[in-house]
């Protein structure tokens, strides 16, 4: 039988005041209004980030190597992903380090207020995706959102910039990916003509260029280039 004593230990659970976010008061629901938004931008930042920084452009291009490479799953994603992000942070570095300096330590020690750090820190990321963002693509989401043609990069709202420099990267990490895929096409179609020539059609030439195609992307040394392409593309 349970001792009486320990019950009340048992049942006193502290409960939750749920009295601001049921309240009327203006106060209070603007109070939980700002909350439920900042769990909101929070929960989307980091997609946002991704579509705002190289990321895209990287895992694209690997993700292309494995597939060209006809490996199925090696490397794994979280090798790739991984990859992907600590080449995101190395390319973003100077980048970050001009958002930190100029706008979230200012902003931290009290000497600028929220939106005033916001634009400090949208400035160096804007100036990033502008030199990496087609006027074509650019243009499309200006039209359509009907904005005016901009004169500077402060006049180019993120809500347009973003899209725009999402798609441009899209573009440019399959062109990456086309010339990618070529020398190992070129494997594919070695292999299958020596095997039909061969009367060996049964065989899949999938199986037989695998070895070849590996053997090819160690010589040449390919996670190096591929690295390096990567990282000259964004010079």
């Amino acid at each position: 039988m349970i001792d009486t004593m320990i019950i009340p230990a048992i049942t006193n659970i502290p409960g939750i005041d749920l009295g601001n976010f049921l309240s009327d008061d203006p106060a209070n629901v603007a109070t939980t209004l700002q909350l439920l938004l900042v769990l909101t931008v929070l929960s989307l930042a980091p997609s946002i980030l991704i579509l705002m920084t190289s990321f895209t452009r990287i895992v694209i291009v690997l993700s292309f190597v494995r597939q060209g490479l006809a490996t199925q799953s090696m490397p794994p994603n979280q090798v790739l992903i991984g990859i992907a992000l600590f080449l995101t942070f190395f390319i973003m570095a100077p980048i970050f380090a001009e958002v930190n300096e100029q706008a979230l330590t200012p902003f931290f020690n009290g000497e600028i207020d929220k939106a005033e750090a916001f634009e400090l820190a949208a400035a160096p990321m804007k100036e990033f995706m502008a030199q990496h963002t087609r006027e074509k693509d650019l243009a499309l989401f200006m039209g359509y959102g009907g904005y005016d043609r901009p004169e500077t990069l402060e006049d180019i709202p993120l809500t347009a910039l973003v899209p725009a420099f999402a798609i441009s990267e899209l573009k440019t990490a399959f062109q990456i990916g086309f010339l990618i895929f070529v020398p190992f096409l070129v494997i594919d179609m070695i292999v299958a003509s020596v095997l039909m020539s061969m009367g060996m059609m049964m065989l899949p030439p999938v199986m037989i260029a695998l070895p070849f195609k590996i053997l090819l992307f160690v010589l040449v040394d390919g996670w190096y280039l591929i690295v390096q392409s990567l990282l000259i593309s964004f010079n």
